[in-house]
């Protein structure tokens, strides 16, 4: 993969990484201007559709696609799950704020109680835990319809993910700043040389997303998968295309790493389900 990167856009990069004593509100300022200045005629909250922001051509597609999208069974089967009794006699709706409905945008939140990140989908294994059934799989299957349902219900709202006045949030947070810039696997690479340093440009046929607005659309339909998916799924790819051990969903690690990039892109819409190549 030959990519030449703009000295200026180089520059820019640095700008956004090296600041490792800034506030997350400063980061997410920053990270935020980086991609508006880059794709001016870009507007912030197109940056929700991934790389259908950036190519014109594979959006046309994308949009003829949403029409009908591949997502759609699987997102009525989601609504039938959530909506459907435990042998208890509740439902996942007494688990969550407001029944559960307009709150994906809240999500990944910070539990000062146990000092952990919560993730939607964990918390819908949580719920079925205390309601006495068994754990679901995290990254396929009816968890992802299930969250895939509880986004769609929060369509539009802006991302408001919070990281509370404590050492450990903030913790959190700065691991999950530290894995998306730090190289890992035999190709050396980091998050932020694909989403960063890269997006917008060419990696064999496709073109690379903005980390922007990545976790908006979560959970996806890929056409690789045909399937839904979660984006701890999507980070196992991401880990596999350069060449790196995936890790367990739903570990710290990833957790954090959601806990991040949500951070930076509050104030974008919720747009899940989405389909994706």
């Amino acid at each position: 993969m030959k990519i030449f990167l703009n000295p200026f856009v180089f520059i820019a990069l640095i700008a956004v990484t090296v600041n490792v004593m800034a506030t997350p509100e400063e980061d997410k300022k920053t990270f935020q201007q980086f991609y508006s200045e880059r794709f001016s005629n870009i507007d912030l909250d197109e940056f929700s559709n991934g790389v259908y922001a950036l190519d014109k051509d594979a959006r046309s597609q994308w949009e003829a696609m949403s029409d009908f999208p591949p997502y759609e069974d699987a997102l009525e089967e989601g609504e039938e799950l959530f909506n459907t009794p435990f042998e208890n006699g509740n439902h996942y709706a007494s688990c969550f704020q407001n029944d559960g409905q307009n709150i994906r945008q809240n999500y990944p939140l910070f539990d000062t109680q146990r000092n952990t990140v919560v993730t939607l989908e964990l918390a819908i294994n949580e719920c079925r835990i205390h309601n006495n059934e068994q754990p679901l799989p995290y990254k396929k299957g009816d968890i992802a319809k299930i969250s895939a349902y509880m986004a769609s219900t929060s369509e539009g709202s802006a991302t408001n993910v919070s990281i509370p006045d404590t050492k450990e949030a903030l913790s959190a947070y700065q691991a999950g700043k530290q894995f998306f810039y730090t190289k890992h696997g035999q190709l050396n690479f980091s998050c932020a040389n694909c989403h960063v340093q890269y997006a917008g440009r060419k990696a064999r046929s496709e073109t690379l997303s903005t980390a922007l607005g990545q976790t908006t659309h979560f959970p996806v339909y890929r056409l690789k998968w045909e399937a839904l998916g979660t984006l701890h799924r999507r980070f196992d790819s991401c880990l596999i295309n350069i060449r790196a051990t995936p890790l367990e969903a739903q570990s710290e690690t990833y957790k954090n790493l959601e806990y991040f990039l949500s951070y930076m892109s509050n104030g974008l819409p919720i747009n899940g389900p989405a389909s994706r190549k």
